[in-house]
């Protein structure tokens, strides 16, 4: 019952609830990018916990140092700042307890962004790259969308349709679905 939490942006309060409740022992953070609704609590939580983060790309080391003026520039209260114990790239993996995560390095929300895959469970955690029905913002410093285009299409769609995928934010879908449907990155806009 060894867990990671992905992307703790902020609410530690419910996180540690649900760990609590399906009594999960924290053994790693696991980041997709450096965003503060994304990092926020990483370094509180680490510290509380003892435990690694993991993630994201290099790419993020600026965005992630720049987590005070974040603050500043969205009205947050100040978070402490952190350096990732470990950088990810592409074709890595991250593991905790029985699971293993491939690591997809898919750049265009931000330039650092990874998604993490659970080939077994035909799951992916794909952060901001992806939204049912939508697709990151790539207005933010960092963004780029032609590059978020070719992640989801060169990284995302070749692991299959019956993909099913958590964003960070909104509710589940498939890739197969979002290829049908999505105004933005669905296979009729090609």
């Amino acid at each position: 019952m060894e867990g990671a939490v992905v992307d703790p942006g902020g609410d530690i309060d419910l996180i540690l609830a649900a760990v609590e409740k399906k009594a999960v022992k924290l053994v790693k953070i696991l980041l997709t990018h450096g965003h503060l609704d994304h990092v926020g609590a990483t370094a509180e939580l680490a510290a509380q916990f003892g435990i690694p983060v993991e993630g994201p790309h290099i790419d993020e080391s600026s965005l992630i140092a720049q987590l005070p003026q974040q603050c500043v520039m969205f009205g947050s209260p100040p978070v402490q700042p952190f350096t990732p114990d470990r950088w990810l790239e592409q074709g890595d993996t991250v593991s905790f307890g029985k699971q293993e995560m491939e690591v997809l390095h898919c750049p265009g929300h931000t330039m650092g962004h990874v998604v993490f895959f659970h080939r077994g469970d035909k799951l992916a955690l794909v952060g901001d790259v992806l939204f049912r029905g939508s697709i990151g913002r790539t207005d933010l410093p960092g963004g780029n969308h032609a590059q978020l285009l070719s992640s989801i299409r060169n990284r995302l769609w070749p692991l299959g349709d019956d993909i099913t995928f958590i964003s960070g934010h909104g509710p589940r879908s498939t890739f197969g679905i979002e290829r049908k449907h999505n105004p933005f990155v669905g296979d009729k806009v090609l």
